[in-house]
Parts: C-alpha cells; sequence; structure tokens
C-alpha cells in the first residue's frame, strides 16, 4: 500500500526531508546513522535542522513509514561507489554530492590544493604541461614549495622557466580567478585521475607481506620465486621492513621512539641488528636509554617469533606516522622513491 504524501511535505526537499527524519529519529534511534556521517554532512544536516521549526505529526509518520518501507522491500543491501551516490543525490545538492565522491574516489583532501598536493609530480605535471602557463603558475603557486618543485622540474625547461618568470611578476590572484582554476581542475583532472587510477595489486601485496610473521613470508616468498619470479621481485621492492629503519634520518626515529610503547620496542631492540638498536638508543635521553637497555636484560631468553612481532608493530607505527605527515620514510632500495 502506497501512502499518500502529506501536502505539509510538499515543501521539503531532500535535504529537509532527511533533516526531518533525523530530528524524529531521536538521539536513542539515530545515533548509529550520525556515527556514519562526515563532519561536513554533520554540520549541514544540523543546521537544516536548526531552521525546521514545527515538523507535523502527518509529515512525520509519512518520512517514518516510508524510510521503514524502503528498507524492509530490500533483499539485501549492497555499498558501492554507485549506490552511495544515488543515496546522496536524494538528499544533497548535486554540486555537494559530485564533491563528496571525488573524495571518496580520488586522493584525499579537504581542498582542491591539498587533493593537488597528493597526486604524484610526474603526473600533475603530465596534466599541467598542456595548459596555458598563466593558468599553470597560478596552480604552482598554491601549493606547498616542495612539491611545486618536483613539479617544476618534472616540466619541459622552456615550460618550467616561463612558469617561473610568471610566478614572480604575479601579483594577488583574484577570488574568481581561483574558483575558475579550481573548478577546472575539478571536472577535467581530478575525474579524470579519479577514473584512470588503478593500485598496483603488488602495493596491496606488499602491504600483505609487511603483516606478516617471519617465517611464513619467506615461506611464500621463497614458493612466488619459483613460480612468479617478476612478482615476487617486485614485491620485495615495495615491501618497507624492520631492517630498512636503519636508514631513517634520527628525527624520524625519534618521533617512533615517542610514540612507540616502550615494553613492545625494548622486545622489538632485543633481537634487532646492533646498527639499529644503537640508532634508536641514540635519540633517547641518556636516562631513556639506560632504563630500555635493562627492559631488555630483564626480559631474558625471548622467542624470536615475539621480537619479530614486535618489530613488525614498529614498523606499522612508522608507516602510520608516515601517512600522517609526520616523518618521511626513504625508501632504501630505490635511489628517489619516497613510502608515503
Amino acid at each position: 500500500m502506497i501512502l499518500a504524501e502529506p501536502p505539509e511535505l510538499k515543501r521539503y526537499g531532500g535535504i529537509e526531508r532527511a533533516a526531518a527524519l533525523m530530528l524524529v529519529l531521536g538521539k536513542d534511534h539515530g545515533a548509529q546513522i550520525w556515527e556514519h556521517l562526515s563532519v561536513d554532512e554533520i554540520k549541514e544536516l544540523s543546521a537544516t535542522i536548526s531552521t525546521l521549526g514545527r515538523v507535523p505529526s502527518a509529515a512525520a509518520e509519512h518520512l517514518l513509514i516510508a524510510f521503514a518501507g524502503e528498507v524492509s522491500a530490500m533483499n539485501a543491501l549492497h555499498g558501492s561507489f554507485e549506490t552511495t551516490e544515488r543515496l546522496l543525490d536524494g538528499i544533497l545538492p548535486s554540486d555537494r554530492v559530485r564533491e563528496i565522491m571525488e573524495d571518496i574516489r580520488g586522493p584525499a583532501g579537504r581542498t582542491m590544493w591539498d587533493k593537488l598536493s597528493n597526486v604524484s609530480e610526474a603526473v600533475l605535471a603530465g596534466y599541467l604541461k598542456n595548459e596555458y602557463p598563466q593558468t599553470v603558475a597560478v596552480i604552482l603557486s598554491k601549493l606547498k614549495a616542495d612539491h611545486a618543485a618536483r613539479v617544476l622540474g618534472q616540466l619541459p625547461r622552456e615550460i618550467a622557466i616561463d612558469v617561473v618568470q610568471r610566478m614572480l611578476r604575479m601579483e594577488t590572484v583574484q577570488k574568481d580567478v581561483l574558483l575558475q582554476v579550481e573548478q577546472t581542475l575539478r571536472s577535467e583532472f581530478m575525474s579524470n585521475l579519479s577514473r584512470a587510477q588503478r593500485r598496483d595489486p603488488h602495493e596491496a601485496m606488499a602491504e600483505v607481506f609487511n603483516a606478516m610473521d617471519r617465517s611464513t613470508e619467506q615461506s611464500i616468498l621463497g614458493s612466488l620465486d619459483e613460480h612468479a619470479p617478476e612478482s615476487a621481485e617486485r614485491i620485495r621492492a615495495l615491501m618497507f621492513t624492520f631492517e630498512d629503519l636503519g636508514s631513517l634520518i634520527p628525527t624520524a626515529v625519534s618521533a617512533i621512539v615517542r610514540q612507540a610503547d616502550k615494553r613492545q620496542m625494548a622486545l622489538a631492540l632485543k633481537g634487532a641488528p646492533d646498527q639499529i638498536r644503537q640508532l634508536f638508543m641514540s635519540t633517547m635521553t641518556e636516562r631513556s636509554a639506560k632504563l630500555m637497555r635493562e627492559d631488555m636484560a630483564g626480559m631474558g631468553p625471548v622467542r624470536a617469533r615475539d621480537c619479530e612481532e614486535a618489530q613488525t608493530a614498529l614498523v606499522r607505527l612508522a608507516k602510520s606516522l608516515a601517512d600522517r605527515g609526520e616523518i618521511v620514510l626513504a625508501d632504501p632500495k630505490s635511489d628517489d622513491a619516497m613510502i608515503v
């Protein structure tokens, strides 16, 4: 049975209906829905709720019945990019939906300039070399200096020189010009990049191997050497191991030491090569290093497996800090590659 929509509900758009439904559900029944919303969505829904005024009982009842009917009619729920986009289309304006989906599909970042900072300089330069130099100058002026420098290094020399000269002569960029550039980047570059991006499966597998215990890793990679030697070599090149921590600069090691569980770190260092042990100790205060040595000595004999698990945990912490931009992990297997 399809209930007729009450007249009071006709003045509600998509966002107003969503806000009214959340208001009707209240704190107890709506809490789990709020937990799955982004900060921006919460702000938008909250602002709409604050301006709803009185919600007629007929409108509230219709929203609840319609909501319950749609859920009960589903045999199963399937989450995907497409279903997410269809769901948001019924709640938010189309431009807001587009921005949210770009955030989900494309490089992370709250603003367009944040997003560009997460795009490889080679990919970004490949797009910019076909743009008007003044546009390139505007874009590079909005990026962080180190990222802009790497992009310039990837551009053809003549273009790079032209762009630098324009950046030197550039005055304050008008807001409408920036908005136009952002819109072009969003519609032409970021959307195409989102569709084109496909993660190398070897990268995902390298992360899986990083999380394995040492014996399992060596056993499976050994078998892979026989059946798919090129894949095994690629995975090894992408893995970041505990031994690779020995190549980090002292400030990066210091950040790991500050945030690591001290008991776990003592266990990891007990089974570590002398070079890595000394590197970690050198970033500690004299008193902290003394306490760490005492903890290691007080453990007595420990299982190699326990040491390896503690070392894997330190590697995960290092990669987590790198993901947050707090440290940079230089990959010793490559002259210029960076793991971030």
